[in-house]
């Protein structure tokens, strides 16, 4: 009897906490817009009429975006050190530094996550 009342409070908890993130996620406007999101998913197949599992669809797609900028930018971080600290032996002060992605960082990232990306061998 415990048991059963522990498990409907935890069910009413969760419900709780889903219809708050729900009502969340219909005020939340993400960096892809819904027509977007919603284009591409139409064009794999998958049909949806419900705005909220479009936006939920969105915010993981950003959610993914950003993992993998954040993950070059730490590798353009850790490519550019080297080169900072043997400069930096002439010059007095910190600079700020500003940084660049370039392929050198994106393939790594993106490799992490089993994207195989190749530098073109020339640019037009």
């Amino acid at each position: 009897m415990v048991l059963t009342t522990v498990r409907m409070e935890d069910d009413n908890c969760a419900g709780h906490a889903l219809n708050d993130f729900l009502l969340q996620l219909e005020n939340y406007n993400p960096s892809i817009p819904d027509s977007v999101v919603a284009y591409y998913l139409n064009a794999s197949g998958f049909e949806s009429q419900d705005h909220r599992l479009i936006r939920l669809i969105a915010l993981a797609a950003q959610k993914f975006l950003s993992d993998i900028a954040n993950d070059a930018l730490q590798h353009c971080k850790m490519r550019t050190s080297s080169q900072i600290t043997q400069s930096s032996k002439n010059q007095k002060g910190p600079k700020e530094k500003k940084y660049v992605m370039t392929m050198d960082d994106l393939v790594p990232a993106l490799q992490e996550y089993g994207i195989t990306a190749k530098k073109p061998h020339y640019f037009v």
